[in-house]
C-alpha cells in the first residue's frame, strides 16, 4: 500500500493511494497515521478494505508528511563509502547515529527555508526506514520484521552549523523545514528488497545524486538491529539511512543552495519530492 496524509498543515488526512492514483479517505478507520496505527494488525485490516467505497479526496490537496507525530527521527551518516569520501572522512567502523529535531519535518512538496546566518545549506537524498513494532535488541535476522515501510527523506544539513560551530551534527540538522518526509509511506510488502533502490536528487534540473541502496555500507536490517542495541525504536520512529555522493559540500567548489533554487528527488518504487528554496 501506498499510504499519504494530504490537506493543510495541521489539518491533514490519512489516505491510501489506489492503483488508478486516486486519493481514498481512510480517516473513519484509523484517524491519522500515527505509529499505534502501523502495526501488522492494523495494515492488514487496511489492505482488507475495498476501496472503491472510500470517499475520494482531491488530487490536488497538500501532501503532508507520510507519518504524524514521530517520536524519533534517527539518521545514519556516513553510510555510503564514497560519500564519505567526498567528506574527506573515513568510512566508519560502526553506524555514526544522530537526531534530527522533529519540528524539522515537513510535507515533500512544502518550501524549505534556509536558516537566518546561513551559508552551507546543502541537500541529500536518503531512504527513511519507519518503524512498525517495539525494537529492543533484535537480532539483524529478525529486524526487517519491526519495519512499517519506507519513505523518502530530504536529509537537509547546514554545513556550517554542523561541522564549524562544535558540538553534535544535529545543529547543523535540525532546522525548521529540514526534513521532507514522503510522499508515501510504502509498506514493506512492496519493496522486495530495500537495497537495492535507486535514488537521485536534482537541483535546478541539474542532477547532483545518483545512487543506488545497494551502495550502503550497512544495510537496513542491521541499522534497525544496531539502533536497537541502544535504545528502544518505537511505532512511528523513523531512521534514515544515510545519502549517497553528490551533495554540495563535496563539489568543487562547493555549492549550496540559495533561495529560489527548486529541488526534484526521489527513490524507484517510493514516490517524487518537490520543494522550492525560500529565505527563512
Amino acid at each position: 500500500m501506498k499510504l499519504m496524509r494530504v490537506g493543510p498543515k495541521g489539518q491533514e488526512r490519512p489516505v491510501i493511494l489506489d492503483a488508478d492514483g486516486i486519493y481514498r479517505d481512510i480517516s473513519a478507520h484509523i484517524g491519522d497515521l500515527t505509529g499505534d496505527k502501523l502495526g501488522a494488525e492494523t495494515l492488514t485490516k487496511l489492505q482488507a478494505l475495498d476501496l472503491s467505497t472510500l470517499p475520494e479526496l482531491d488530487a490536488n490537496e497538500r501532501i503532508g508528511a507520510c507519518v504524524a507525530n514521530v517520536g524519533k527521527f534517527i539518521c545514519i551518516g556516513l553510510n555510503y563509502a564514497d560519500h564519505a569520501a567526498e567528506s574527506g572522512l573515513d568510512v566508519p567502523s560502526e553506524p555514526v547515529m544522530f537526531m534530527k529535531a522533529t519540528s524539522a519535518i515537513i510535507g515533500p512538496n512544502d518550501d524549505v527555508e534556509i536558516p537566518r546566518n546561513s551559508t552551507k545549506t546543502d541537500w541529500e537524498v536518503e531512504l527513511g526506514v519507519v518503524i512498525g513494532q517495539e525494537a529492543k535488541y533484535v537480532e539483524e535476522a529478525d529486524a526487517l520484521d519491526y519495519v512499517s515501510g519506507y519513505c523518502v527523506i530530504n536529509d537537509l544539513s547546514e554545513r556550517e552549523f554542523q561541522i564549524e560551530r562544535q558540538g553534535q551534527w544535529v545543529k547543523g540538522k535540525s532546522a525548521d523545514t529540514f526534513g521532507p518526509i514522503g510522499p508515501y509511506l510504502v509498506t514493506k510488502d512492496e519493496i522486495a528488497d530495500p537495497q537495492n533502490l535507486d535514488m537521485y536528487l536534482e537541483v535546478n534540473g541539474a542532477r547532483h545524486q545518483s545512487g543506488n541502496t545497494k551502495t550502503m555500507v550497512y544495510g537496513v536490517a542491521h541499522l534497525v538491529a544496531y539502533v536497537s542495541q541502544f535504545m528502544s525504536l518505537q511505532p512511528g520512529d523513523i531512521i534514515s539511512t544515510g545519502t549517497p555522493p553528490g551533495v554540495g559540500l563535496g563539489m568543487n567548489p562547493p555549492v549550496y543552495l540559495k533561495p529560489g533554487d527548486k529541488m526534484k528527488l526521489g527513490i524507484q518504487g517510493l514516490g517524487e519530492q518537490q520543494q522550492t528554496v525560500i529565505q527563512g
